[in-house]
């Protein structure tokens, strides 16, 4: 696919198209909340509740449809350039130099994600991991069982085909991946402390994305989301 015969969005299309889905699952997230809680699962449950039902259908149907659109079938072919020949060796080590970088650039920006959330934000609240003695290791054990396979796996692979491998070549400007990268983080709007850390944080991610392949991205992403995975399944292996 030649990226410079894509069809780019407007700006409004390109503002839209990033943020309405992360408005519909930051909706979902917190009307289910209470339901979530009252069943006895953590606050974090909603979440992964949200990518099943909202965050796969919206973004990966949208994808198919503008494949069926193009092509007549439902398909990524034509819509998303998977074609990037990148050995499997080379994946691995973008992705990890990627990652550490996040990792490095989340770390210093760490302070001022906690001023926003303690001064500013304080009133929105946090959906918490429930690592904190309250909730029943059967509890646990459900919800990070589907957070590995919805929030950790199936939701980046998703993300990423419908972000970086869709809008982020959409977007018009030398300062593409800037935007889309500020627009990514707000998309996030049910933790907005942290769309400065994520905003500046995930560049390394769009970078590597978009000079290698999306199959590097989606490494990087799963990789990011797999931290909080780990520290649940320490935490649960440890409860008395």
């Amino acid at each position: 696919m030649n990226q410079k015969q894509m069809e780019k969005h407007s700006n409004g299309q390109s503002i839209f198209f990033h943020l309405m889905p992360g408005i519909l699952i930051s909706v979902f997230c917190f009307l289910i909340r209470p339901t979530v809680n009252n069943f006895g699962y953590p606050a974090i449950f909603a979440l992964v509740l949200a990518v099943m039902f909202i965050l796969v259908p919206t973004e990966l149907g949208y994808l198919l449809y503008q494949g069926k659109k193009k092509t007549g079938h439902y398909t990524l072919k034509g819509i998303i350039d998977l074609n990037k020949m990148t050995p499997w060796w080379q994946h691995l080590i973008w992705a990890l130099i990627a990652f550490g970088a996040i990792g490095g650039l989340m770390a210093l920006l760490k302070p001022v994600e906690v001023f926003l959330k303690t001064n500013l934000l304080f009133w929105i609240p946090d959906l918490e991991s429930g690592l904190d003695g309250n909730f029943s290791r059967a509890k646990l054990v459900v919800t990070y069982f589907l957070y590995l396979i919805f929030v950790v796996l199936i939701g980046p692979i998703v993300e990423e085909l419908y972000f970086r491998g869709y809008l982020l070549p959409r977007i018009k400007g030398r300062y593409a991946a800037l935007i889309h990268s500020f627009l990514f983080a707000t998309y996030h709007f049910f933790t907005p402390w942290m769309i400065i850390s994520r905003t500046v944080g995930f560049l390394p991610l769009i970078f590597v994305a978009k000079k290698k392949s999306v199959l590097t991205g989606m490494i990087i992403h799963i990789l990011c989301n797999s931290i909080n995975f780990i520290t649940a399944v320490v935490f649960i292996i440890n409860m008395k």
